[in-house]
């Protein structure tokens, strides 16, 4: 790192600049006032990121677009003070660090700044002291890093990405254009044609090769790339005679393609790992020129779709194979928290080292295309339960992310705040031209509108009946209009009247809530609907992130036994309905109810807080508990036998929703006390201990046995979560009269589907000589 000799020697002019050039800045940023000139284009503001390799979402070569073009700051005089700056303005609330000489690699294009002295207070880079924009006797060799604190800003919502260092401003988007006509989705085969300017312009054949396919078809979402027929697109002259009318119109419409002479790209020699084609050495025609292709013609490529977009439901079911690596947590298909099996348990993958290749291995793996991003620091929520992976380390030719080098974890080494997530590309379906919101104060609101078609063939606009319309088929609407995740599903819309659309069309949606749009689930065929106005149709809410709840599967087999509780010290309990039905005709206040108890922990690891559904005006206060319930049902706790039937139940009304610890960093939000606010903060949890009133099952009249004992939050989906299946915790149970085991407490989705077979085939205990 060079010395600040020129600082020293020119002290006037640093002096000068000390008093003039934050003036003028501040002149140059300050709003106008009306009739002054207008501000600054949009693309003139100054934006930030992260770069380089290897690294963390929270550390990085800085990087400042300034002019429209990307370019870095130079490592002299550079301070933390100047590193606290960068980091606010990245969305972190802090600095704990910075780097010199390209510690995260040299970067390219201009050195925007030199010589930087902030004091650490200011709001922007250029606020601070420099040689100002452009102005260096730096060399890539001295660009500057910095490390931030994992915490971000309130209300900054920016991911955390790792993206791809390309020139996307050569090519911007790829798309297939079909040469036959079809209406089928997504479109595998055709034209490759680049936006380039206001236009599309095709690719030059001639030297074309699979690896350049490859990385076409997973731009487009797909996993896997077929060799094409080139004959079918090359129909000889003579041919066109002896042509069946269809063939012959095919033939003219090739002939067509061929004189276009729209080529703007040729010599195109990709690796193949590449997640984007501008990634790939290329070559343009010079200037505003679409020459010729010379012996060759229009690259056509073939794709091969994974199994989720395949057509044939026959071929779907033979290509679907039992995965060990899954995606959760995300709003959209293709794209989520990285989670992999491993000893036939579901765990999560650290972050570090992760990369694009690393991404895209997984994003294929699983049947979509290339990665479009890899996300890291728990960006999809934190998981619960192992970590099985630390560096993964993939080439991008790999078939499996077991395949890739990693690293074994230790407990020092990952934390979740550290799980690694994905974003895969996805083929373009148009689901999302048959649906609409109308009426809503933003986009992410208003009632539901689908396109459908009429016995002659016309399509005008409808609506969906709102009786039974839940969450699950809220989720469903959201993520087909691309808006992210359900925050509420509404059975009437009165109060978004404005659209002139009256009729329902569709009634008796029931979606799993995992499909990709409302057509994919049951319907009835003909509409029924008892309330056919249109103020008793189906609306949503819908947001980018949600909440995600999950128990502490360990602390509920930890912390169980069996009381035998006098009935006196039951009365508030029995009001409340938290006892079986046979205590109604128990000898009170004589005698006692046997109860099995246990601590419940319940962790919010999604990415919004969790809140009641009802807001506090329609909160029911409990005089005998002395407390609100915020809603009817939260927890159900059941005892099942072997079979599955329900044998004694519990349940647990949110007595209240509170912050009972949060993990180091986060400050705690929600309080139930003096008629506080109630929810769960990410990153909490709130902590039912065995000692409370209804944190039980009132086993009574269970006769010893093989039980499995189940326990569901938020059972009845009256508030949305970006993911139901890790809802349900199970435990093997094992009652001798006396005393009660537990045994294998996990999660729903936490083991593979032979763990689980095992699981409900056997629900007794393993081990302690018990049989």
């Amino acid at each position: 790192m060079k010395t600040s000799r020129w600082w020293q020697q020119c002290s006037v002019i640093s002096f000068l600049l000390a008093v003039w050039l934050p003036a003028w800045i501040m002149a140059q940023t300050t709003p106008p006032t009306q009739g002054t000139t207008s501000p600054k284009p949009q693309n003139d503001r100054l934006q930030f990121r992260l770069v380089g390799y290897p690294r963390k979402h929270n550390e990085g070569r800085i990087e400042v677009f300034y002019k429209g073009e990307w370019g870095t700051i130079c490592d002299d005089d550079f301070s933390l003070s100047n590193a606290n700056v960068l980091c606010r303005q990245l969305g972190f609330i802090s600095a704990t660090g910075w780097t010199h000489s390209a510690k995260y690699g040299k970067g390219l294009g201009k050195i925007w700044l030199d010589n930087v002295q902030c004091n650490g207070g200011e709001k922007s880079i250029e606020l601070c002291k420099s040689r100002g924009w452009g102005n260096s006797d730096c060399t890539h060799d001295e660009d500057a890093g910095v490390v931030c604190k994992d915490e971000r800003l309130p209300g900054f919502v920016d991911s955390n990405i790792i993206d791809v260092q390309m020139d996307e401003n050569k090519v911007e988007k790829v798309r297939l254009r079909p040469v036959v006509p079809t209406k089928k989705m997504p479109v595998t085969e055709g034209v490759v044609e680049i936006k380039y300017r206001n236009g599309w312009v095709q690719i030059c054949d001639v030297g074309w090769t699979s690896k350049n396919t490859r990385v076409i078809c997973g731009m487009l979402g797909f996993p896997d790339e077929k060799k094409v027929n080139k004959n079918f697109y090359k129909l000889p002259p003579k041919a066109k005679a002896r042509a069946k009318p269809f063939t012959s119109g095919l033939n003219k419409r090739l002939n067509t393609e061929r004189q276009k002479n729209q080529y703007h790209l040729h010599s195109v020699a990709c690796v193949g790992t590449e997640v984007h084609l501008a990634a790939c050495p290329l070559e343009f025609n010079k200037g505003n020129a679409t020459g010729s292709c010379k012996g060759g013609m229009p690259v056509v490529v073939s794709c091969v779709p994974g199994p989720q977009y395949v057509h044939n439901n026959g071929l779907k079911k033979k290509l679907k194979t039992t995965s060990t690596v899954r995606l959760k947590g995300g709003a959209k298909l293709g794209e989520g928290r990285v989670e992999v099996l491993r000893n036939n348990e579901w765990g999560t993958v650290c972050d570090d080292r992760w990369t694009l290749l690393s991404a895209s291995v997984v994003c294929r793996e699983l049947g979509f295309g290339s990665a479009k991003e890899a996300l890291t620091g728990a960006r999809m929520g934190q998981g619960m339960g192992p970590i099985h992976m630390n560096e993964v380390l993939c080439l991008g030719t790999e078939k499996s992310m077991w395949n890739c080098g990693f690293k074994n974890i230790t407990s020092e080494d990952c934390q979740h705040v550290e799980d690694a997530a994905v974003r895969c590309n996805t083929p373009y379906m148009a689901l999302e031209n048959s649906i609409r919101l109308t009426g809503g104060r933003t986009r992410y609101e208003g009632r539901v509108e689908v396109l459908s078609t009429e016995a002659n063939g016309t399509r005008i606009w409808g609506l969906i009946c709102g009786g039974a319309w839940s969450t699950k088929e809220a989720m469903v609407a959201c993520r087909q209009l691309g808006l992210g995740y359900a925050n509420h599903g509404l059975q009437e819309t009165w109060y978004w009247d404005s659209s002139n659309v009256t009729e329902m069309v569709m009634s008796g949606v029931k979606c799993t809530g995992n499909e990709m749009s409302l057509s994919h689930c049951q319907h009835h065929r003909t509409v029924s609907c008892q309330k056919t106005a249109a103020k008793f149709s189906a609306g949503v809410i819908c947001s980018e992130t949600a909440s995600d709840l999950v128990l502490n599967a360990p602390l509920v087999q930890q912390s169980v036994y069996i009381e035998d509780r006098p009935l006196h010290m039951l009365y508030c309990a029995a009001e409340e309905n938290c006892l079986s039905k046979s205590a109604a005709s128990a000898n009170w206040p004589y005698g006692h109810r046997r109860l099995l108890r246990f601590s419940s922990q319940i962790h919010n690891i999604g990415r919004a807080d969790f809140r009641p559904k009802a807001g506090r005006h329609s909160w029911v206060w409990h005089a005998c508990h002395g407390h609100y319930h915020s809603m009817d049902i939260f927890t159900h706790y059941d005892l099942l036998s072997s079979n599955g039937t329900k044998v004694a139940e519990g349940h647990k009304a949110s007595f209240c929703l509170e912050d009972t610890e949060c993990h180091e960093g986060i400050s705690k939000r929600y309080e139930c006390a003096n008629f506080g606010e109630q929810g769960i903060t990410v990153g909490c949890w709130d902590l039912y201990r065995h000692d409370i009133d209804c944190q039980w099952i009132d086993i009574t009249d269970i006769k010893p046995g093989n039980y499995i004992l189940q326990i569901v939050i938020n059972p009845n989906f009256e508030v949305a979560e970006s993911d139901f299946t890790n809802n349900a915790m199970k435990c093997n149970c094992k009652y001798d009269g006396h005393r009660i085991w537990l045994h294998n407490c996990h999660m729903g989705d936490a083991f593979s589907e032979e763990a689980e077979r095992r699981f409900e085939k056997y629900p007794g205990q393993f081990n302690n000589q018990i049989s």
